[in-house]
């Protein structure tokens, strides 16, 4: 295994994990798409940084997959 299998493995995890926990509502249905109502769009705080850090591992899990195959 290259190194580049190892980052889209740890990615893998660590996106999967930051997704889960972006939850829209404080309860558990809410968390697994039952929530209904009004939905914020307009991010702040941790909710911001978690979200932007949630696209910058998607990214670097799409290149290393993509480096993976082709080395």
């Amino acid at each position: 295994m290259n190194i580049f299998n190892y980052i889209t493995i740890g990615t893998t995890v660590l996106v999967t994990i930051l997704i889960l926990v972006q939850t829209r509502g404080a309860s558990l249905g809410a968390g697994l798409g039952g929530g209904g109502g009004e939905v914020n769009t307009v991010r702040r705080g941790s909710d911001k940084s978690l979200h932007q850090i949630t696209i910058l591992l998607v990214i670097v899990f799409a290149v290393s997959l993509v480096l993976g195959i082709l080395l």
